[in-house]
């Protein structure tokens, strides 16, 4: 049964064939001949072949014919009927040569060999025609007959068929070379059929040019030979002849020297030029549009380019004139990417001023422009980018909204990594939370998280954001050289330090300090060469720590990282001669560098050659430093202690930020009777968003309620409803935004740091255009002193409930909604407006703002009249003209530290490129990182007890000593004042000097605004504490008050009163209006001071806070600036404030301790120095 049912089943099993194509044979041979690419490209390149083959034997038919004796030789094989035509041919070739010999255009004289060969090439054409017009016919006849290549084909191939079966018409002219038309049409159709075999594309410019260079070679030829043959009647012109002509006449020169004779020849002349006034403007035209085409996608990157040199690819969404010269001037600013080839592809088609740019030789050598998407494999190939060395994808900032740019972006970046899985990713992302769709990048730098981290550090550390621009930006250090400001000079000048690495045992500069201690190192490498050692990473270890402290042992492995003018290896070394000649060793330098270097590496400008010392090692005779000597006295200044080479590391500890918490609790309880806040220090128990560094912070024991967080509303915890009723003993720090993004988490993590201490802890008040969500509450409603409110700063209300007036800074954020505008730079417009509302408002009050384009920040605190202001402005382009890429540097307000732009952050992604350590140290230096040992950013301001130090470089060895903190630049705030000549182009008013004598009046006044002004430093000392600083403060305003010796005159004097006059005034109406306000809304105006009664002996309080006094005098300016790693002589000046880099307080807890005992042996051991240094 199982037998029979398998046999059933066999029965009935039918194979089936499926094909594709109708099996006929008609199909089979269209398939072969037509549809499969590879049989008719075969087809096609053997047509080809045939057709120049029936050209090349016209040329050799041409060449063997003579027309002398075309009528006794050609015809001498002829019935006896042609042989007498034949001799009355030649009677008649004596006759008048005007007359046309019609035989000898219809006659030729053709060898039997070439007529043979003609005959077969003329079958196998007239066959393949016919089976092809077989195959394409489609119910149409006609339309298959009346084609202009199947007339061709008859023309030139039936007369040869028609001579193998009547032999007299075998020596009869046949048009053959019309088969360079033919033949062109072949190439056009095997050149389709070739892209469609191998699966790739030429461009259209390539199709185009390569079919007009066919046309023209068609007419030269047909035009030639057709001439040529007629001529035989007539000039009888060689081939050679005839070609020259059709060239001379075709490029309208026309030298005359050959002429057509008879008039066959010259309707022909007439034909082609009729026909080539109408065939070659198409075919140009046709070129021209696909050259602008061409100009406006860009064209291809070419691979033999891609493959012998270096090159970047740039991706954009939109490309602007300010984004490109960004990047160009960055990344062309180091020495080793000058051969390097830039090919930016954005969809977008190329604007006006871009396309203006690109034009200029030093970028059209090396900068290709392409039109397409990173999205599409086709414009990734256009664009090489598996050759590229780097894709830079970049965001754009300007669009509405930013979630959709970011989303863009990654897109962007998926699409790279795809297609060139090894090409090197480097992605600016604008939102946080979109940041983990491209940790797979080598490189990413998160706009928002930057921009809130250096807005707050800004609140605590001044001009931060000027300290961390200047670093990113490559510089020569040469800006304001030729000023004859000498804090230009100065400014400028250190604005070329940046950040550099290089391996312990190759370094000149810290190679000897192997073994020895990080700060030992530090700061004997800053006396010896003036660098600045910042930071370290172990071999095994790729993070890198900055100051990890005098614990950390250097050895040879180590990767260094410093701050200098410029790197070492560019570094000219000068040691003494009288050394090298006792010695015996040959004066030359470290590195075998020419005799001429470079602008950028001559650093003995910044005073930091190396000098190599006669004992290098500090004396023990010199670890005192002396006074100067007082009236021949021979006194003695108190010691700064040498560094140690291996530091007892449990005695140097920068502050007692490990103590017990509860210490300061008891303190304030015992100073005020109140009990504190209980705070704790922890991780944050809720990020907003994925990818944040967890960081230790100061944070409640307790999560606050979200009602707790309004500040203008009390709830059932509590009734306070504005800032007074608070009692907050710090000044409130006020954030202005548009909306509460997860990037504004970063602003509050950096200002609740475990490291900041307790007692200096700012209230935030974050004030929301929209309310905030509950997800962002969440984050944030584990963090002390954290408000939030509902308002606008162009709104007086609102920034009167907020706290303005106890208010230390307030942080104005650039608004999405206004990124974008008509006119590109307008979108600020807003933002400066009431920024200038508000300093003129609360003119105490310091004001950080972001703005979208850098080139307005010379609107910020704008004076019309300010003569000083205009100055700047004219250095500003001096120093663009030059090339420079900080040519808004010597702007007040930036210089200041008091506006920033996110853009001129997009240099620390384009650095990376060269430099891959910048984005980690910029993170550690920002506190968006925390890697544990390495240290952070805060500062210290010299007072009168500081002076003694006298300068920087012994100031580096008293940090280094004491406290294991490595310092690296000044924030320096001075008085200007400048008399009339210096700028009389500019302004022809003379100067008018503070009335000193106002300030000794109005002493009482100012020691009572000191009182109620806190103190604004992160070390918590206070000037109204010191009296000795109050009388040198004084001192110090009076000296710069008398800079200008020359007297005003009398017509000055009164002029400058009626000013004080109506400035007062003016003061008198905002002071009445903002108090008239504060009643309207219950708010006690005890804490505003009257900003009418403001005078120059204020000047002080406005110096700290790097503003100009505009109100008083036009002609004095408080100039605010930052110094990056000074020369080690340079003279400390008071209110100096010295940015420090402080060693990780938790790498010094003894691990043999229990906490409790550690507090108290830190207390104990370190308690009394530290309180006896808070500023030094």
């Amino acid at each position: 049964m199982i037998a029979y049912g398998e046999a059933v089943s066999n029965c009935r099993r039918v194979q089936v064939e499926f094909y594709v194509n109708e099996n006929t044979f008609k199909e089979r041979l269209k398939l072969f001949f037509i549809k499969n690419q590879r049989s008719s490209l075969r087809i096609r390149l053997f047509n080809l072949s045939l057709k120049l083959l029936t050209c090349l034997l016209y040329i050799i038919r041409v060449s063997l014919d003579d027309p002398t004796t075309q009528v006794t030789c050609a015809r001498k094989h002829c019935s006896n009927v042609t042989d007498v035509l034949c001799s009355k041919i030649c009677a008649n070739q004596t006759a008048d040569p005007s007359q046309i010999n019609w035989e000898l255009i219809f006659w030729v004289n053709r060898k039997v060999p070439v007529w043979a060969i003609q005959v077969i090439v003329a079958l196998i054409s007239f066959l393949e025609a016919m089976l092809l017009t077989y195959l394409s016919y489609k119910g149409n006849i006609w339309e298959q007959i009346f084609q202009i290549s199947f007339i061709l084909e008859m023309i030139n191939t039936v007369p040869f068929i028609i001579t193998i079966f009547w032999p007299p018409w075998r020596n009869i002219f046949v048009p053959v070379f019309l088969n360079c038309w033919l033949a062109k049409s072949a190439l056009e159709n095997m050149i389709n059929d070739l892209h469609r075999a191998i699966q790739r594309t030429h461009s259209a410019m390539f199709n185009q040019v390569l079919i007009l260079i066919c046309t023209l070679l068609c007419l030269v030829f047909t035009g030639a030979c057709g001439i040529q043959h007629l001529e035989r009647a007539g000039k009888n012109l060689s081939l050679f002849d005839s070609l020259y002509f059709c060239i001379v006449t075709f490029s309208t020169v026309g030298y005359g020297d050959v002429t057509p004779r008879i008039w066959p020849s010259q309707l022909l002349v007439v034909i082609m030029i009729c026909v080539a006034l109408v065939v070659l403007p198409l075919q140009f035209e046709e070129l021209a549009y696909l050259w602008m085409e061409r100009q406006k996608s860009g064209g291809n990157y070419s691979r033999h380019r891609a493959q012998t040199e270096k090159h970047v690819v740039l991706c954009v969404s939109s490309l602007k004139i300010d984004l490109l010269m960004d990047f160009l001037n960055e990344f062309y600013a180091h020495p080793r990417l000058q051969d390097y080839y830039v090919v930016i592809l954005c969809p977008t088609e190329m604007d006006i001023q871009v396309r203006r740019v690109l034009q200029i030789p030093l970028w059209s050598q090396r900068v290709i422009y392409l039109q397409g998407s990173a999205l599409k494999d086709q414009d990734l190939m256009r664009a090489k980018m598996d050759d590229a060395e780097a894709c830079f994808i970049l965001s754009s900032r300007n669009e509405v909204d930013r979630t959709a740019a970011d989303h863009q972006t990654i897109l962007r970046a998926w699409a790279v990594k795809d297609f060139a899985p090894n090409c090197p990713l480097y992605v600016q992302i604008l939102k946080p939370e979109n940041k983990f769709h491209v940790k797979f990048a080598d490189h990413v730098v998160c706009e928002e998280e930057f921009k809130y981290a250096m807005l707050a550090l800004n609140c605590v550390c001044p001009a931060t954001s000027t300290l961390v621009t200047l670093l990113v930006h490559t510089s020569r250090g040469q800006e304001g050289q030729t000023s004859p400001e000498q804090w230009q000079r100065t400014y400028g000048r250190c604005s070329g330090n940046e950040v550099y690495h290089i391996r312990l045992a190759d370094s000149k500069f810290f190679g000897e300090y192997d073994g020895k201690s990080f700060t030992y190192a530090s700061f004997h490498a800053h006396k010896k060469y003036g660098v600045c050692l910042i930071g370290v990473k172990r071999e095994d270890n790729k993070s890198i720590l900055l100051n990890p402290g005098p614990r950390h042992i250097m050895a040879a492995t180590d990767t260094c990282y410093y701050i200098n003018i410029t790197k070492e290896e560019n570094s000219a070394f000068i040691f003494k001669q009288e050394e090298k000649h006792s010695k015996g060793l040959p004066v030359t330098g470290l590195y075998d560098a020419p005799s001429r270097l470079p602008v950028q590496s001559i650093i003995a400008s910044m005073g930091t050659v190396a000098i190599d010392l006669q004992n290098p090692d500090p004396p023990a005779d010199n670890s005192k430093l002396a006074l100067p000597t007082e009236n021949g006295a021979g006194s003695r200044r108190p010691s700064i202690a040498p560094v140690l080479e291996l530091a007892d590391s449990s005695a140097i500890l920068p502050c007692d930020l490990l103590s017990d918490p509860s210490e300061d609790e008891t303190n304030q309880s015992d100073e005020e009777g109140v009990p504190a806040p209980e705070y704790v220090k922890g991780y944050p128990p809720n990020s907003p968003y994925i990818g944040s560094s967890p960081t230790l912070c100061h944070l409640l024991q307790e999560k606050a309620p979200f009602c707790c967080l309004r500040l203008d509303k009390g709830c059932r915890h509590n009734s306070f409803e504005d800032a007074k009723a608070y009692g907050f003993k710090n000044k409130l720090i006020i954030v202005s935004a548009e909306t509460a993004g997860n990037g504004l988490y970063n602003f509050i993590v950096p200002l609740r740091a475990y490291y900041r201490p307790r007692k200096e802890l700012n209230p935030i008040v974050l004030l929301l255009d929209n309310p905030p969500d509950n997800h962002f509450l969440e984050a944030i409603c584990c963090f002390p002193m954290v408000y939030f409110m509902a308002g606008t700063i162009d709104n007086l209300d609102n920034l009167l409930q907020c706290g303005i007036i106890y208010a230390d800074n307030l942080v104005v954020v650039d608004k999405e909604s206004t990124m974008s505008a008509e006119e590109d730079y307008m979108a600020d417009a807003k933002t400066i407006v009431n920024v200038q509302t508000m300093f003129r408002l609360f003119p105490s009050l310091s004001i950080i703002t972001e703005l979208t384009h850098p080139s307005n920040m010379r609107f910020m605190q704008f004076r019309a009249k300010d003569c000083y202001s205009l100055a700047l402005s004219k250095l500003e382009k001096i120093e663009r003209d030059k090339g420079s890429n900080l040519a808004f540097m010597f702007r007040l307000p930036f210089a200041a530290g008091r506006v920033f732009s996110i853009s001129m952050l997009d240099t620390l992604l384009y650095q990376s490129f060269v430099k891959d350590y910048m984005i980690p140290i910029a993170r550690l230096l920002l506190g968006l990182d925390t890697t544990p040992g390495s240290g952070y950013l805060c500062v210290m301001k010299v007072t009168e007890e500081d002076l003694w130090i006298r300068t920087y470089g012994r100031l580096f060895q008293k940090l280094c000593s004491s406290s294991a903190e490595i310092p690296i630049g000044l924030y320096r705030t001075e008085s200007h004042m400048f008399s009339s000549s210096e700028f009389k182009e500019v302004c022809k008013q003379s100067q008018v000097s503070v009335n000193v004598e106002e300030c000794e009046e109005a002493r009482d006044r100012r020691e009572s605004w000191k009182e109620k002004t806190a103190h604004r430093n992160s070390t918590g000392s206070d000037q109204s504490e010191h009296p000795l600083l109050r009388k040198k403060s004084m001192q110090w305003a009076r000296r710069l008050s008398r800079k200008n010796t020359k007297p005003p005159s009398r017509a000055e004097r009164i002029n400058q009163q009626r000013l004080n006059l109506y400035r007062r005034s003016e003061r008198q109406e905002l002071s009445e209006l903002v108090k008239n306000r504060m009643k309207h809304l219950g708010l006690p105006t005890i804490g505003y001071e009257d900003v009418a009664n403001l005078t120059a002996s204020d000047v002080m309080n406005r110096v700290n806070l790097g503003y100009l006094q505009d109100e008083m005098n036009d002609h004095q300016n408080t100039l605010s600036y930052v110094l990056i790693n000074p020369p080690p002589d340079t003279i400390l000046e008071l209110n100096d404030i010295v940015y420090i880099i402080r060693s990780d307080p938790l790498a010094h807890v003894p691990e043999d301790l229990p906490g409790g005992q550690a507090g108290a042996r830190l207390r104990q051991d370190y308690g009394a120095e530290t309180r006896g240094e808070t500023h030094l």
